[in-house]
């Protein structure tokens, strides 16, 4: 196994293997961008009637939720929030047995993924991330930060949110190595998380406790706080306390995804194989 400078010069190629993997389905990411603009319109339609009748609802003026709108897709494939990352290959490789491959290279199998997944979610930011974002700032009144400090911030807070995104993505995989087919653990995960992070209607609009259990769940950290970190929510103090709580969860769930994938490789036979 390749160690120091030239470990870290193996996960970066494939990283950029995985960016430039992404870039050559031309077709698919305009259809793409295509499709999460005209549902952003949507949602901002839906947005503005609600945020008509009940004003400050969340704590956001109505251009803080249309903000809201254009943020959450613009992160929506770089998360996987409804599939489409690379744990979708991982439990087909499990599935059919050719995951004894990978377990035979002499690289870390979760860092391998990871590093992967982040090639992958670096491409979907930008390719269908950023155009989207334009289009809403463009038709919509944004409440965009001017600052180039907040914007870094965001991007901070977006990049510790992918890593928990990869993190519950990679748990969800392993269980194929129990299950004949991961796709209801998968599709159960992504339902959950669309609902947790924030994707369908902000957290703070979660009324009671069932509000207070969501801000603390890790599919907050995937789009409601760096949402919050665009719109000035956080700053400061409150800022750091946004990247520990991310971080925190990031490492809990990559903790326990190397605790179940030694599990796993010990003592499942591999499907298929």
């Amino acid at each position: 196994m390749a160690h120091g400078p030239g470990r870290a010069a193996l996960y970066a190629a494939v990283a950029a293997k995985g960016f430039r993997r992404y870039a050559t389905y031309r077709a698919a990411t305009l259809a793409g961008i295509f499709t999460n603009t005209v549902f952003g319109v949507i949602l901002a339609q839906t947005y503005l009637a609600l945020w008509a009748e009940r004003p400050g609802l969340g704590g956001y003026d109505q251009a803080q939720a249309l903000t809201f709108v254009w943020i959450g897709q613009s992160l929506h494939m770089a998360v996987a929030a409804m599939g489409g990352g690379s744990e979708e290959e991982l439990m087909e490789r499990i599935r059919s047995g050719d995951i004894a491959v990978d377990l035979y290279r002499p690289v870390d199998l979760q860092l391998w993924w990871l590093a992967q997944d982040a090639g992958r979610a670096c491409f979907q930011l930008f390719a269908r991330g950023a155009l989207p974002l334009a289009f809403g700032a463009l038709v919509f009144d944004l409440a965009l930060p001017a600052s180039p400090g907040t914007w870094i911030a965001f991007l901070t807070a977006v990049a510790l949110g992918l890593l928990v995104s990869f993190g519950i993505r990679y748990l969800v995989a392993l269980s194929a190595f129990w299950l004949l087919d991961g796709a209801g653990v998968g599709q159960l995960a992504w339902l959950v998380g669309m609902f947790f992070s924030g994707m369908l209607l902000p957290l703070n609009v979660f009324p009671g406790l069932l509000g207070e259990v969501a801000r603390v769940l890790p599919w907050s950290s995937i789009l409601q706080l760096p949402a919050d970190v665009l719109l000035g929510v956080h700053t400061g103090t409150g800022l750091l306390g946004v990247y520990a709580f991310q971080l925190s969860w990031a490492v809990a769930l990559l903790a326990a995804g190397r605790a179940l994938q030694s599990l796993a490789t010990r003592r499942v036979v591999v499907q298929g194989g």
